[in-house]
C-alpha cells in the first residue's frame, strides 16, 4: 500500500534563513527552492498515478512469471532430453548425469532411456522409472538406485561396483557380465533376472527375491554376504562359482 503524507508549505525565505550566517544564506536559498519544488510535486496527482502504475506493473510481472512457470519447466525438461538423446551411443558423461538426475527429481519417467556406454559414476537415481532402459556397458559405480525400477532393462557389461540397489526392481533385467562387486542388493527383486558371468563378489544379498532367477551360470559369489537360506546351494548347483579375485 502506498501512503502519501501531504508536505508542509515551506516558510518564507526570510524566516527560513533568519539567524543563519550571511555566508550560508545562498545555500539556504537553494535548499528553500528545492523545498518548494518538492512541495509542488507532492501535490501533483500525475506523479502519484505513475507510482501506482509502477507498483501495478510489478504485480503484473509476478503474475506472468508464475503463469509461465509450466512452460519454463517443460522447456527445462526438453533441454534435458536433448542432452541425453544427442549423446546417445557416445562415451563420457556428455551432461547426461545431470540431465537424468534433474528429470528424475522432477518425477519424469525415464522408461526406455538409452545411456549405453555413458560415464554415470555417482548417479543419484533413487526411485527412478528405468524399466527397459539401456545401460549396456555404462559406468555407474557408487550410484544410488534405491527402489529404482530396472525391470526388463539391459544392464549387460555395466559397472555397478559399490552401488546401492536396495529394494530395486531388477525383475527380467539382463545383467550378463555386469560388475556388482560390493553392491547392496538388500530386498532387490531378481525374478527372471539373467546373472550369467555376473560379478557378485562381496555383494550384500540380504532378502533378495531369487527363487525365479533365470540364470546364474558362472556368476561369481565369492564373499557375497547375507545370502538367503538355500540360495548358495541352488546357485552353485546351477553353475555359479566362488572364485577370489583382486578387488581392483
Amino acid at each position: 500500500m502506498i501512503w502519501h503524507a501531504p508536505r508542509k508549505r515551506p516558510d518564507p525565505l526570510r524566516i527560513r534563513a533568519a539567524g543563519k550566517p550571511v555566508w550560508s544564506r545562498p545555500f539556504w536559498a537553494v535548499e528553500w527552492g528545492f523545498e518548494w519544488l518538492a512541495y509542488g510535486l507532492s501535490n501533483w496527482a500525475f506523479l502519484e498515478v505513475l507510482e501506482y502504475l509502477g507498483s501495478f506493473g510489478v504485480l503484473i510481472a509476478v503474475v506472468f512469471y508464475y503463469s509461465e512457470s509450466g512452460d519454463r519447466l517443460k522447456q527445462k525438461h526438453y533441454q534435458a532430453w536433448q542432452v541425453i538423446n544427442t549423446a546417445q551411443g557416445k562415451g563420457g558423461t556428455g551432461g547426461r548425469l545431470d540431465a537424468l538426475e534433474e528429470l528424475n527429481t522432477d518425477g519424469i519417467s525415464l522408461i526406455g532411456v538409452d545411456v549405453s556406454g555413458a560415464f554415470l559414476r555417482g548417479a543419484r537415481l533413487g526411485k527412478a522409472r528405468l524399466a527397459r532402459a539401456n545401460f549396456n556397458s555404462a559406468d555407474a559405480r557408487d550410484s544410488d538406485f534405491r527402489a529404482t525400477d530396472f525391470s526388463n532393462a539391459d544392464l549387460r557389461s555395466a559397472n555397478f561396483r559399490g552401488s546401492d540397489f536396495r529394494n530395486a526392481d531388477l525383475s527380467g533385467a539382463q545383467l550378463t557380465d555386469a560388475d556388482l562387486f560390493g553392491a547392496n542388493l538388500d530386498g532387490a527383486d531378481l525374478s527372471k533376472t539373467t546373472l550369467e558371468n555376473t560379478d557378485l563378489c562381496n555383494t550384500d544379498l540380504r532378502n533378495v527375491r531369487w527363487q525365479q532367477i533365470r540364470s546364474v551360470s558362472r556368476a561369481n559369489l565369492f564373499g557375497a554376504k547375507n545370502m538367503p537360506e538355500g540360495f548358495l546351494a541352488w546357485a552353485l548347483k546351477n553353475g555359479a562359482v566362488q572364485k577370489p579375485h583382486d578387488a581392483e
